[in-house]
């Protein structure tokens, strides 16, 4: 399934060409045609191909990664889709007013690890944040990005012949009250937050695009 089949929204299809990287804003669009044309571009990439990062928005929905255990799934009936997925981690929820970021990228040409991937992402988030005078960490024990403890930020990956696809969610102004019938990313009781509590006005849209430019920086 190609792009043009996720595009929606006044935004979607943008494009920018930023460090060597193509970055395309789609919008508000569904998770599984998303995940199928990620899958589709890193199966058809070659070594020519460009890297791209994907900035958007999901519907609601609940992802399960490859390895993820039903016990962490909603224990009440919630109406909201959950989805198998084939990242790492455990169970999440994206909705709307979530910043969601997919890097396709070729690690080998950049000569990235997996583990150096997951620092960048998570200075990205802790950078922005700081920009608004937050104070954000991440945890080698459980990647993502914490703010006084809750979770503002989750990271997921899935490598295949030497690149990327999935990537991060940024919670920004969303209805939190999904993640609460769930163990997010496999932990029991564990806080979550977003921007708009921690004070930030800015809406996802603008949010995405400064926490993709902190990305762009760290690239190699």
């Amino acid at each position: 399934m190609g792009l043009a089949a996720i595009s929606t929204g006044a935004s979607a299809g943008a494009t920018g060409q930023t460090a060597g990287v193509r970055v395309r804003k789609l919008g508000r669009v569904e998770y599984v045609p998303t995940w199928r044309a990620m899958q589709a571009y890193t199966l058809e990439r070659t070594a020519e191909s460009a890297d791209e990062i994907w900035l958007l928005e999901h519907p609601s929905v609940y992802t399960l990664g490859i390895a993820g255990r039903t016990e962490h799934l909603p224990r009440v009936a919630t109406g909201i889709p959950v989805i198998k997925a084939d990242r790492g981690g455990q169970v999440t929820y994206h909705g709307p007013g979530q910043s969601v970021v997919y890097l396709l990228l070729d690690l080998r040409r950049r000569a990235i690890t997996v583990r150096s991937l997951v620092r960048m992402m998570e200075q990205a988030v802790i950078d922005l944040l700081a920009s608004y005078g937050i104070t954000a960490e991440g945890r080698s024990e459980a990647p993502g990005v914490y703010v006084g403890g809750a979770k503002i930020a989750a990271l997921g990956l899935r490598i295949r012949n030497g690149c990327c696809y999935h990537g991060l969610a940024f919670n920004v102004d969303m209805d939190l009250s999904p993640f609460r019938v769930i163990d997010p990313c496999g932990y029991s009781g564990l806080a979550v937050t977003q921007a708009r509590e921690l004070g930030i006005r800015d809406d996802a849209e603008l949010l995405g695009q400064k926490l993709v430019r902190h990305l762009l920086q760290k690239l190699p």
